[in-house]
């Protein structure tokens, strides 16, 4: 095992004090989205809640799956310019704005122009913002900066879209587009601010020929990995409102809500740790990608297992305290939530480390495998048991996601979720 030098310490520490500031952030936008969750259950019928969360989760589907993974694609190529002083970054990030600009608009228009849902027309406007934002925040990433992650992502939208969402329900407005339109009003300003921030850093360059080949001939296989994650990750709200109506939707939401805080955790570690990943595989330097992966699958470990645990046994009562008495029938959700999760944490960043090495196909087949299990799981449970079939699939699904990637990364590289390098993430000395 290669020794710990001054080096290696200093970029553990940079991972921690990253880790730390996306975890901050992570945890600010989870109490907000939670927040928001609550004052819908609690401030206007089940029936709008529902189509509420639905049509939101149908709009972050689509952003995401419009994205292409641009995003993840610039933290990687923007992080290995770093020795050539970013010399091509701003063509990289022109390269991929440009069709998820154009891929948003054009999507947009199309569902204005076929739909007479007004709650869809909103969101459909919305959409270029949505999928660009997410993007360009993305980018910024990639320069070894959490700030605009934290301070945008994390904090200026979820609570942006906590007053907002809040002020409609306390006026007493039972109504879907409004509560869509105060939604997806804060992604403008981030997408404003991200921009004005990332135009400052980008070297004025001339765009040369063959970058945007370049940009894609990578991302491609995470672009569709990333549409599936994003099916996987939110049509199971709108399918469960397709096939047992509005009403369980709600209540599956509700039950699920506390699935953000373990998702949000491992974001906040992930993006600290990717550009970081990137550099240490790209350099061929094993020890000190264990190093990474074993410390923040522990701090992962550690930072949630006790949400899941607590979250299993109040669940009964919790249910129906904070979100009223008509969530209390989520709790064998909850059940299931609460166990999968404790699972998925206990891979660590599997994924991310697979995608790091750039073994973006392999990623791609695992997620075809959850998300077709999850999708079968789905329509053969969730109409006999509705939410709880709905959680039964998203269990199957998250078991494959997680399960999968761990087995490549160790058959490929001999990583393990857990090692010698947990107990140094505990001591403050040896990553200071």
């Amino acid at each position: 095992m290669a020794p710990l030098t001054p080096t290696r310490l200093a970029g553990l520490s940079g991972a921690a004090r990253g880790g730390v500031a996306g975890l901050a952030g992570a945890g600010t936008g989870a109490v907000a989205q939670f927040l928001t969750v609550v004052l819908v259950t609690r401030g206007v019928g089940r029936e709008t809640a529902g189509l509420f969360f639905a049509a939101t989760a149908l709009c972050l589907t689509v952003a995401a799956v419009l994205r292409l993974d641009a995003g993840n694609g610039l933290v990687y190529f923007v992080a290995r310019s770093r020795p050539s002083g970013h010399r091509h970054t701003s063509g990289h990030v022109r390269a991929a704005l440009v069709p998820v600009a154009s891929l948003s608009l054009a999507t947009g228009a199309a569902v204005i122009l076929t739909t007479s849902d007004p709650a869809l027309r909103v969101l459909a406007v919305a959409l270029p913002a949505v999928a660009c934002s997410g993007v360009v925040v993305s980018a910024t990433r990639g320069f070894g900066s959490m700030r605009p992650t934290v301070l945008l992502d994390g904090v200026l939208q979820p609570v942006a879209q906590l007053l907002l969402v809040g002020a409609v329900v306390l006026a007493g407005r039972d109504s879907v587009p409004l509560l869509a339109t105060a939604w997806a009003l804060p992604y403008l300003p981030v997408l404003l601010l991200a921009s004005v921030w990332l135009r400052r850093r980008l070297p004025r360059t001339p765009y040369l020929p063959g970058t945007a080949r370049d940009l894609w001939r990578h991302t491609w296989p995470r672009s569709l990995a990333a549409g599936i994650q994003a099916v996987f990750q939110r049509l199971d709200v709108v399918i469960v409102a397709l096939l047992a109506g509005p009403a369980e939707a709600a209540v599956y939401t509700a039950a699920t809500r506390f699935k953000i805080v373990g998702q949000l955790a491992g974001q906040g570690l992930a993006q600290a740790t990717q550009p970081r990943l990137v550099r240490a595989l790209a350099e061929g330097d094993l020890p000190r990608a264990r190093e990474l992966y074993q410390s923040a699958t522990l701090w992962l470990v550690l930072l949630t297992w006790p949400v899941w645990l607590g979250y299993a046994a109040l669940a009964p009562w919790l249910l129906g305290a904070v979100f009223g008495d008509g969530y209390t029938g989520g709790a064998p959700v909850a059940f299931v939530l609460a166990a999968t999760m404790m699972l998925a944490t206990a891979c660590g960043m599997a994924d991310v480390v697979l995608t790091s090495a750039g073994h973006t196909g392999s990623s791609l087949a695992n997620l075809v495998a959850a998300v077709a299990t999850a999708v079968a799981l789905d329509l053969l449970l969730i109409p006999s048991m509705g939410s709880l079939g709905a959680a039964l699939g998203w269990a199957g699904g998250t078991a494959v996601k997680n399960l999968l990637p761990l087995w490549h990364i160790h058959r490929l590289y001999g990583l393990r979720p857990f090692g010698t390098h947990s107990l140094t993430a505990l001591n403050p000395r040896r990553v200071t």
